[in-house]
């Protein structure tokens, strides 16, 4: 309680003492998100009653982070942000055991130039195009199987230089490049990513690539690739079997679309993507795995506080692999206050055909990286606060 108490005056002080000198901020904030959850075909055809899951939460993270704005003058000012996250039902730190595994960058803002930050951060991708998805109302169950497309925000970015553009009446765009750090070898571990958005209304519409390398990864006995290394300054898309077996992948390309129209209390929205998983001599499959994946949703709030949605996903798998993967999603979110909420959702997916090496297509929802039998069914009743 000491040192709680002690963070709290400390970041009162931090922020009293900018004050004096200039418009500036300080925010503590959170998220913590747990549930009960079953899971039918958890692994094999065997079924799970758990706490909470494999991904963290279901409709947020669960996390703590620190933010802050000081004026500069002339319309510029300074921002920073860090960002935690942690399992709730442990305390262990997630996102590889990272103190700020979720975000840490600083950067420059203005309403006239836009806003360019400096550290680990989302990709453009994320930023412009999950906003519009079911994803950003019931979390993982909407999900692409696997979140192969990280349409889920299982990767973060390393080493990242992002900048976005101002708001023109509703047409915002962003780029990312991240540095690989290998000497001799630029393209090394890169990442790079770029993307636009349009949100004006009713209408919300967004689009973007991103590409991350990793052929700088080599194991030193089998002169293989080892996996998605830490060498990458992207994290990691391999949640479960379904693109578990291309890890070893010299580099990922995701291009995403997405579109969402409002009227009334309805929201409905589309969006497509292509992930594309490339080998070279060093990685443990020859061709490119590709996924193409489209999905829907519906909602409908029909209090000020419940909101109902439905979602479908398709995907598909080729090249080293073919498989099909099927998905419907249900979830129902009540508000009890502005900051606290409980949430049921749900999910089936049926998978057919074959993934690497020949193996029988697995069902496994979401980013949740249960890895079931040909079918898997999900339900989990949770309880989201913020503050």
């Amino acid at each position: 309680m000491k040192k709680i108490a002690l963070s709290t005056l400390s970041l009162a002080l931090l922020a009293a003492t900018g004050a004096a000198h200039a418009q500036s901020s300080v925010t503590l904030y959170g998220v913590i998100d747990d549930s009960l959850t079953y899971v039918h075909n958890a692994q094999g055809n065997k079924n799970l009653w758990a706490l909470g899951n494999n991904s963290g939460g279901d409709l947020a993270g669960t996390r703590w982070g620190i933010k802050g704005q000081e004026d500069l003058g002339g319309g510029l000012a300074a921002i920073f942000q860090l960002e935690n996250g942690f399992n709730p039902q442990n305390g262990q730190l997630g996102q590889g055991n990272r103190e700020f595994g979720r975000q840490a960058f600083v950067g420059l803002t203005s309403q006239t130039y836009g806003t360019l930050t400096l550290g680990r951060q989302y990709d453009p991708v994320v930023d412009m195009v999950q906003g519009i998805t079911a994803d950003n109302y019931f979390g993982s169950v909407f999900a692409t199987p696997g979140d192969v497309d990280n349409y889920d925000n299982s990767a973060r970015t390393n080493n990242a230089v992002k900048y976005v553009t101002a708001n023109y009446a509703g047409f915002q765009a962003e780029a990312m490049y991240a540095f690989g750090g290998v000497a001799g070898s630029t393209e090394s571990g890169q990442t790079w990513s770029l993307a636009a958005a349009y949100n004006n209304g009713p209408l919300g519409l967004a689009a973007g690539y991103y590409h991350s390398d990793n052929s700088n990864a080599l194991s030193t006995t089998t002169g293989l690739r080892a996996g998605w290394d830490a060498n990458a300054t992207s994290g990691s898309t391999f949640n479960s079997a379904i693109n578990n077996g291309y890890a070893s992948a010299k580099s990922i390309g995701i291009a995403r679309v997405a579109g969402q129209y409002a009227v009334g209390p309805f929201t409905m929205g589309l969006s497509y993507s292509n992930a594309q998983y490339k080998p070279d001599a060093f990685s443990g499959f020859g061709s490119t795995e590709k996924y193409n994946s489209g999905s829907g949703f519906f909602n409908y709030q029909a209090t000020a506080a419940l909101l109902v949605g439905v979602g479908y996903t398709y995907m598909k798998s080729s090249g080293d692999s073919s498989a099909t993967y099927h998905q419907a999603s249900l979830g129902a979110d009540y508000s009890l206050s502005k900051r606290t909420d409980v949430y049921l959702v749900g999910g089936y997916q049926h998978a057919s055909g074959h993934t690497a090496g020949g193996a029988a297509a697995t069902a496994s929802i979401g980013s949740y990286g249960y890895d079931g039998t040909n079918t898997q069914e999900l339900v989990a009743l949770g309880l989201r606060h913020k503050f």
